[in-house]
């Protein structure tokens, strides 16, 4: 099984905002699903939310890994390989 070269970039993070996704409840605009950023702690909204913030923040800055942050779940997700990890 191949490992996806952008793990090295996962570190041990805490939410930046645990109640939400930050810009949105900067923005008080709604979401769907959260996803935390493996390299910094962002806190983010998906891609099936208006504004997609999780994935902006990825390509804005380079984090390419996320873990859902819904109850319940324990999956990763790299944004530059489509794929889970």
């Amino acid at each position: 099984m191949e490992t996806d070269p952008h793990l090295d970039m996962v570190r041990p993070v805490s939410p930046n905002t645990p109640q939400g996704c930050e810009e949105c409840l900067r923005l008080g605009s709604p979401w769907v699903h959260l996803r935390l950023c493996l390299t910094c702690g962002h806190v983010g909204c998906c891609d099936s939310s208006p504004l997609k913030h999780a994935s902006g923040h990825a390509e804005n800055e380079g984090h390419p890994i996320v873990q859902s942050f819904e109850p319940g779940e324990d999956w990763r997700w790299c944004y530059v390989d489509e794929a889970m990890v």
